[in-house]
């Protein structure tokens, strides 16, 4: 048998939430290789907007990974959520902005700047380009690295879930300089940077809007997540160019993967259709969105977006 990816329903409280992760990862079966003491946990928070926007990890989806996590690996277990800055968000206003510090202090964990971290330098070649990255070292020595990506489209890649949360930890703020390639940027950072397990918030997706979809999808494999979670965002995933080169680098293999629980369709016929018009008005006004954050916080924000 493949890479097996366990998709659940879930409803929108922490009840449901924490109750769907837990049999996500009973239908799962995860079992790690080596005793488990520390824990980073890596949710997608690369804005300031709030999950209702269909946009970052749910706090909630993260209790609900804490709460499992000390369950099965017990109370003492050393937890972190970490994030870096980006060209457009400063981990600390993050955060303060979605919620984290609150849950920080109700979990008593750790919140963790990647940007800060101890850093080593890594190079790999991706379709022949030869790409530098700044790694935090904590992620290459945790116990258990958990990957929080949230379902949702992206200009740039079409799609955006597991990997692309994965170039989210490189320590380099300006993670703009890696965009005009950034599809080999992606599957870069994923030779390098591994997670032992994804577990996906898609109790709110976004689409060209946010969407309801009440899905919590989980697997051992980051390139299994993404090839489903195309799917179920109406898209092939043999024309998702990050997911074509992860083929070609061997960095993935979607022969013999394994859904368990429920069907994929049931999430699909929720994610709507592509529209051109519902695509630019609905960039159009995160961008807008994304200047206002800028004004208030004073994060840099790509020469790009200031043409568009």
């Amino acid at each position: 048998m493949g890479n097996v990816v366990a998709l659940a329903n879930t409803q929108n409280t922490q009840d449901e939430i924490s109750n769907s992760i837990f049999d996500i990862m009973h239908i799962l079966n995860y079992e790690p290789k080596d005793p488990v003491n520390t824990v980073a946990i890596k949710p997608n928070l690369c804005y300031y907007w709030n999950a209702a926007t269909g946009y970052t990890t749910d706090a909630r989806v993260v209790a609900g990974i804490i709460d499992y996590v000390r369950d099965i690996f017990g109370k003492n277990t050393s937890i972190r959520v970490v994030e870096s800055d980006a060209t457009a968000m400063r981990t600390k206003h993050a955060f303060t902005m979605l919620g984290y510090r609150k849950l920080a202090d109700e979990k008593n964990v750790e919140l963790f700047n990647l940007s800060k971290d101890n850093i080593v330098e890594k190079e790999v070649t991706v379709n022949g380009r030869k790409i530098n990255y700044k790694i935090p070292c904590s992620l290459l020595e945790t116990d258990l690295f958990i990957n929080v990506p949230k379902l949702k489209l992206m200009r740039e890649t079409k799609i955006t879930c597991a990997m692309k949360n994965i170039f989210g930890c490189i320590a380099s703020p300006r993670k703009v300089v890696y965009h005009p390639f950034l599809n080999e940027a992606i599957i870069g950072i994923n030779k390098i940077l591994q997670p032992h397990l994804t577990i996906v918030d898609g109790v709110i997706a976004s689409a060209f809007f946010p969407v309801k979809l009440g899905l919590i999808m989980a697997s051992t494999d980051v390139f299994s997540i993404d090839w489903i979670s195309s799917q179920i965002m109406r898209y092939e995933p043999s024309r998702i160019e990050y997911l074509r080169l992860a083929r070609k680098e061997k960095v993935g293999d979607p022969n013999g993967i394994t859904i368990l629980g429920e069907e994929i369709n049931s999430f699909r016929e929720i994610f709507p259709e592509r529209s051109v018009g519902n695509s630019n008005w609905w960039w159009n006004l995160q961008f807008k969105l994304l200047r206002l954050y800028s004004s208030i916080v004073g994060d840099i924000i790509p020469p790009i977006l200031d043409r568009i």
